[in-house]
């Protein structure tokens, strides 16, 4: 008997619903034998406020199975994830931003008033403001959706594995526990390594890998240790396909750490400066530390700057 599933996008790009899509023809058994998706507005005409916005109250049909997007930036975000909460026996939350922030908690950085000023009020042509009608209020931050409900099951990625999110939702459907990576992207990584000591600072990447793109990528030398900020050791596994190296690492790309921490309380930038100090490579020379929480910004880790105002010589 197929499991009714419900899903909801909140501060998110539609990348991980079109994940669900990418699913491919397997998404069609899915569908059929195990889930009956009865709120998604991605796939289907159902509003959470009446097909022509004449509600007052969110309504999300009770279901077994809910699937939230996104991080929860205003009112309105909350507003649904709570009524998600409510209404969902299990709550998964899909993707990055649901699991960590993603990158729109890299506000968090200056302060989401001010970035939203930064957006919207930026002097042009002609005069502009902060829309303030018809707009839910703003945050004083973007959160991840564990830090305002109670999350069941965490599926990150920018966007989530296909491969991942299928078998996530079929072993939920079935009642058995799902089988989700539990490494680092380093540990499934099948690049050639020589050892510590090979660099002693950071390169940024401005310039192409060393390696062959004729040869198999697998003969390309560990991008850490050719001096590129990678952050595989930090980030969990996830991405890579079956038999084959992690997406970025199989194009010659650095892992910019999508998939957030490895632990799910970890914290992306100081792990990394551990990382490289344990390899030798002088922490020091990485250009932006806070961007290396580009991906996990949320959970109170991407703060803003308080600057002290500078005082006038008399």
């Amino acid at each position: 008997m197929a499991v009714r599933a419900v899903l909801e996008w909140l501060n998110s790009c539609s990348g991980c619903e079109i994940a669900i899509l990418n699913i491919g023809e397997a998404l069609i058994p899915l569908v059929s034998e195990h889930l009956d998706i009865v709120h998604a507005p991605i796939l289907m005409d159902h509003k959470c406020l009446g097909q022509c916005g004449e509600g007052s109250e969110i309504e999300i049909p009770e279901a077994d199975i809910g699937i939230v997007s996104g991080g929860v930036a205003n009112t309105e975000h909350l507003e649904v994830l709570l009524a998600m909460r409510e209404k969902c026996r299990l709550l998964i939350a899909l993707g990055t931003c649901a699991t960590h922030g993603g990158i729109p908690a890299l506000m968090n950085g200056q302060g989401l008033g001010e970035g939203i000023k930064g957006v919207f009020a930026t002097s042009g042509t002609d005069p502009c403001s902060v829309p303030d009608v018809g707009v839910p209020a703003a945050l004083d931050r973007v959160y991840a959706c564990d830090e305002k409900v109670r999350i069941d099951l965490f599926l990150p990625g920018c966007p989530p594995n296909p491969a991942l999110i299928a078998e996530v939702l079929t072993a939920v459907a079935q009642g058995r526990d799902p089988v989700q990576p539990g490494k680092s992207v380093c540990d499934t990584c099948q690049v050639l390594r020589e050892g510590k000591g090979a660099v002693s600072k950071v390169r940024r990447f401005l310039v192409n890998a060393d390696y062959n793109a004729e040869e198999p990528v697998q003969r390309m030398r560990c991008l850490l240790e050719q001096g590129f900020m990678c952050m595989g050791p930090v980030t969990a596994a996830g991405c890579a396909a079956a038999g084959l190296p992690p997406s970025c690492i199989r194009v010659g790309v650095p892992c910019r750490g999508c998939f957030g921490p490895v632990r799910r309380d970890g914290n992306q930038m100081l792990d990394m400066m551990n990382a490289l100090a344990s390899n030798g490579i002088d922490f020091k020379s990485v250009v932006d530390r806070r961007s290396l929480l580009r991906f996990s910004g949320a959970h109170g880790l991407l703060r803003q700057i308080r600057t002290r105002p500078v005082r006038e010589r008399g």
